[in-house]
C-alpha cells in the first residue's frame, strides 16, 4: 500500500473543485434549441409521457441509472459513529467507485438522524427520484430493521453494503479455498468472530451457500453466541446461536477449518492459529488492522490459506467487487430486489472469473508479473474490467430466472452491451470477434512459444472466432501451455526443426527471390525464420493470416512478410492506420507506421485503403488530406503533393467523400467548413485523416494518445495481398487477440489473392 500523508488526502479532497462528485448534463445544451427542448416548453412533453405511464421514466430520465447512497453515519469505516456530514467524504467515495467500475450514477444522501423510523420514511419518499439505492454505513442492529422494512415497501432495490457486499464477496472467496484445500462447504466447521452488520450477514450467507449450521459458531466482544447465554443477545444473534461447549474465541478455533473476522485488530494469536485443522483457511477481514496478521499467520501455520480487507496482502476483500456489478445487473432488468439468487450469482461469478487467464493490464496495476489462480489468488482484482461483464450478467441473468426483473433481455447481447460500457474500443473490438466466428480463419504465430501470445490463444480458442497455429518447438510450447494451465484444445502446432516441409517452403521462397540475388542455401536459411516460415504458411494456403511482432522489431518483421506475401497489385505501397477513438467518435489515423515521405501516389493509395478498412468497421468513410494549408492558402512542394494526391483519389474513386489539402482543425470542426469554405465537399467531420509524412502521424496520434486519453488500435497493416498484422513489442494479450480478430475478418473478406512481387 503506497504511503499516503494526511495533507495528500485532504488536498486531493479540497482542490480544484471541492468533494469528488459533480452532475454533469447527458445532452447538449448550447443553443437556444436545445434549451427549449432540455426545459420549458419541451420537457412538459415526456412529463405528461410519465404521468400515463410512470414505467417512461425510465425511458425519458436517468432514474434507471441512478442509485441513492444513503448514511446516517453511525458505523463508518472503522471511524465509528461520525455522523452524517462526516460521513460525507465516504458517501462521495462510494458513488466515484460506482461510476468508475460500473458506469452507474449516483447522489449522495446523509440524514441527520438516528431513528430508524426517519431513514425509512425518507427513503420511501424518495423512491420516484432513483433505480435503487444502496445503504451504508448504518450500525447494526438498526440497518437490519431499516433494509428488511425498505425491502417489503420499496418496488426498487435496496441493498446494504455492509451487509452483503462483504458476504458475497468473502463468499467467493471461501468456495475457491475449499476448493483448493478439498474440502466440502457442508462438512468444514467456520468461526466468526464479529456479530455486527457484516458478521452477521456474512454468517447467514454462508449458511446459505451450504455451510451446516451446526457447523458454525458465532463470537463477538463476549465469546460465543450461545443458545441460553446470560444477559440475552438480540433476535439476529440468538438466530445463529450454537449449542457448542466452546465460551471463547480460543475454544471455538479448536479443530476450526474456517475462521472469518469482521471484528477488531489482533484478537487471533499463533496459538490459535495452531489448534485450527489441517489447512486452514483464514479471512481476517478488520480494517485496517486484521486480526491476525498475514505475517503472524502465515508464520504459525505455513499451510494457511488467507484472505484480508488490505491491498498489500494477497486476496483482498474488497467491497467493490461486489456493489457496482451487482447494481449493474440489478438496473438493466429493472429489478424489483436483489435476491439470494442474484447474490449467489455474484458469488459464483467471481468465484469462476478468478480461474481464468489474468489480463495484463491487470498484473501491471498491481506491479505483479504473474498472476493465476491459487492459494494467492481466490478472487479477481478490482481493477480486472472484466469483473464488470462477468458479475453484472450473472446478476441480470438470475434476476431474470427467479422473477424479480420487469425488462428481460438477451444475455449475450447485454454481455456486449457491458462490454461497450468499458469503452468505444472494447465495443469496436467486440464486433470483429462476433464477426470472426461467422467463419473460422486459421492464423499463424510465429512466436509460438511467448507467453503473451499462449495466453491470447487461450481467448481466441475460448471466444471460438479463429483457428490459431503456432510454429516454434513443439515440446517447448506443450510445457509452457501445462505450466500455465491453459487448455488449448484445437490448437496447432508446427515445428519447423521437425518439418518435412522445410525444402518445399525453401524452393519456393527460391523462385519468387532468384532473381533477387537469392541463392538456394540463401532461401533454405532465410525460410528458418519464424516470421517467413508463417508468411509462407499463408503464401501457400496452409494458413489464411499472419499476426507477427512481439519479439522484434517493426522492420523486422514486415521484411520477410513483404518478400514472401507480397502487397496488393493494386497499391504502390503497404502502409499502417491507427484507429483513435476520440469521446466515442473514430478516427482513422494514416500512417502513422510505415512509409516516412510518401508520394502524392501513395498517398491516395493510403486514402482509398483507409476508406476500405473503415468500410471493413462499418464506418462510412469522409477523407480529409491534412497539410499545414487550406485550399491553396500556402503555396509549396508539400502542399501541391497533397493537393495531386486529392485529385488522384477522385480520378479513382469517384464515390470517395474526399477533400483537401486542409489543416487538422478544418477537417474535425465542421463549422469551420460551412463559414469558410463552404465549397468544400467534406459537410461533416472527417473520420479518414490521411497526413503528409510519417513524422506529422507518428507524433499527432501519440500525443493524441498519452495527452488527450485517447483510445487506440492498432496499427493495421493495409495493402498486403493477405493478411498480415503486426505487433508491437508493447503489446499486452488484448491488444494481440484484437489483431489476430482484424486479421480474421480480412481473411473472410477475401484479401485479394494476386500478390505484386517486391
Amino acid at each position: 500500500m503506497p504511503l499516503i500523508r494526511k495533507q495528500d488526502v485532504l488536498d486531493y479532497h479540497e482542490h480544484g473543485r471541492a468533494g469528488k462528485l459533480e452532475v454533469v448534463s447527458s445532452k447538449p445544451c448550447s443553443t437556444q434549441r436545445e434549451l427549449a427542448l432540455a426545459y420549458t416548453p419541451g420537457v412538459a412533453i415526456p412529463c405528461l409521457e410519465i404521468q400515463k405511464s410512470p414505467e417512461d421514466a425510465y425511458r425519458y430520465t436517468g432514474k434507471g441509472n441512478l442509485v441513492a447512497v444513503v448514511s446516517n453515519g453511525t458505523a463508518v469505516l472503522g471511524l465509528g459513529n461520525i455522523g452524517a456530514v462526516a460521513g460525507k467524504p465516504v458517501m462521495e467515495g462510494k458513488g466515484v467507485l460506482f461510476k468508475r467500475f460500473a458506469d452507474v450514477d449516483v447522489f449522495d444522501i446523509e440524514i441527520d438522524s438516528v431513528d430508524p423510523e426517519d431513514i425509512i420514511r425518507t427513503v420511501k419518499l424518495l423512491e420516484p427520484t432513483f433505480g435503487g439505492i444502496n445503504l451504508e454505513d448504518i450500525k447494526a442492529p438498526e440497518c437490519f430493521q431499516i433494509e428488511e422494512s425498505l425491502r417489503r415497501q420499496l418496488s426498487i432495490p435496496v441493498f446494504h453494503d455492509d451487509q452483503h457486499g462483504t458476504a458475497i464477496i468473502s463468499g467467493a472467496a471461501l468456495l475457491n479455498a475449499l476448493e483448493i484445500v478439498d474440502k466440502t462447504i457442508e462438512e468444514v466447521k467456520v468461526v466468526f468472530n464479529g456479530a455486527g452488520a457484516a458478521g452477521i450477514a456474512c454468517a447467514n450467507y454462508y449458511l446459505s451457500l451450504g455451510v451446516k449450521q451446526k457447523n458454525l459458531i458465532l463470537c463477538d466482544s463476549q465469546g460465543v453466541a450461545y443458545r441460553g447465554r446470560p444477559g440475552g443477545m438480540n433476535p439476529y444473534k440468538e438466530k445463529l446461536a450454537t449449542d457448542s461447549d466452546a465460551r471463547t474465541l480460543a475454544e471455538a478455533l479448536v479443530g476450526a477449518d474456517v475462521f472469518v473476522g469482521l471484528s477488531v485488530a489482533n484478537c487471533v494469536t499463533q496459538e490459535m492459529v495452531r489448534t485450527m485443522n489441517d489447512r486452514p483457511i483464514i479471512f481476517a477481514m478488520a480494517n485496517p488492522d486484521p486480526e491476525i496478521t498475514y505475517e503472524e499467520a502465515v508464520a504459525a501455520r505455513p499451510d494457511v490459506i488467507m484472505a484480508t480487507g488490505r491491498s498489500d496482502y494477497p486476496n483482498q476483500v474488497n467491497n467493490v467487487l461486489g456493489f457496482p456489478f451487482i447494481f449493474r445487473g440489478a438496473l438493466d432488468v429493472r429489478a424489483t430486489c436483489i435476491n439470494e439468487e442474484m447474490k449467489r450469482a455474484a458469488t459464483h461469478a467471481l468465484a469462476t472469473l478468478a480461474k481464468e487467464d489474468v489480463p495484463d493490464s491487470v498484473m501491471k496495476a498491481y506491479g505483479l508479473t504473474k498472476l493465476h489462480f491459487g492459494p494467492e489468488y481466490l478472487i479477481p482484482k478490482p481493477f480486472d474490467h472484466r469483473v464488470l461483464i462477468w458479475e453484472a450478467a450473472a446478476v441480470a441473468e438470475a434476476a431474470m430466472r427467479s422473477g424479480v426483473a420487469r425488462r428481460p433481455l438477451d444475455i449475450n447481447k447485454y454481455k456486449e452491451d457491458l462490454e461497450s460500457r468499458l469503452g468505444k474500443a472494447r465495443h469496436i473490438m467486440r464486433f470483429m470477434i462476433n464477426q470472426g466466428k461467422r467463419d473460422l480463419k486459421r492464423v499463424v504465430f510465429p512466436e509460438g512459444s511467448h507467453d503473451k501470445i499462449l495466453r491470447a490463444c487461450q481467448i481466441i480458442l475460448d471466444e471460438g472466432f479463429a483457428k490459431p497455429i503456432l510454429l516454434g518447438n513443439a515440446e517447448r510450447i506443450q510445457n509452457l501451455i501445462a505450466e500455465g494451465d491453459l487448455h488449448l484444445d484445437g490448437l496447432t502446432i508446427v515445428d519447423p526443426r521437425r518439418s518435412d516441409r522445410l525444402e518445399a517452403y525453401a524452393q519456393e521462397y527460391f523462385r519468387m527471390r532468384q532473381r533477387k540475388g537469392v541463392t538456394l542455401d540463401e532461401a533454405r536459411r532465410a525460410i528458418r525464420n519464424p516470421t517467413a516460415w508463417g508468411a509462407m504458411m499463408v503464401h501457400l494456403g496452409e494458413a489464411d493470416a499472419l499476426v507477427a511482432g512481439l519479439t522484434q522489431s517493426y522492420p523486422e518483421t514486415i521484411r520477410p512478410a513483404l518478400r514472401i506475401i507480397q502487397r496488393r497489385p493494386d497499391v504502390s505501397r503497404v502502409a499502417g492506420v491507427m484507429l483513435m477513438i476520440v469521446q466515442d467518435e473514430l478516427y482513422f489515423f494514416a500512417d502513422p507506421t510505415v512509409n516516412i515521405e510518401p508520394t502524392a501516389e501513395e498517398l491516395a493509395d493510403i486514402a482509398i485503403c483507409c476508406a476500405e478498412e473503415a468500410r471493413r468497421f462499418h464506418v462510412e468513410p469522409r477523407i480529409a488530406m491534412l497539410s499545414f494549408s487550406n485550399f491553396g492558402s500556402v503555396s509549396h512542394p508539400s502542399v501541391t503533393k497533397v493537393q495531386q494526391a486529392t485529385q488522384l483519389i477522385r480520378q479513382r474513386r469517384p464515390e470517395l467523400t474526399v477533400d483537401g489539402e486542409m489543416q487538422a482543425d478544418t477537417a474535425v470542426v465542421p463549422e469551420l467548413v460551412a463559414n469558410l469554405f463552404p465549397f468544400s465537399k467534406l459537410t461533416k467531420r472527417a473520420n479518414i485523416l490521411v497526413f503528409p509524412d510519417l513524422q506529422s502521424a507518428n507524433v499527432s496520434f501519440k500525443l493524441l494518445h498519452r495527452l488527450g486519453g485517447a483510445q487506440a488500435i492498432g496499427p493495421i497493416l493495409m495493402g498486403m495481398s493477405r493478411p498480415v498484422q503486426l505487433l508491437e513489442q508493447s503489446n499486452e494479450v488484448d491488444d494481440i487477440v484484437h489483431m489476430a480478430a482484424i486479421a480474421v475478418v480480412g481473411a473472410q473478406e477475401g484479401q485479394q489473392a494476386t500478390p505484386h512481387s517486391v
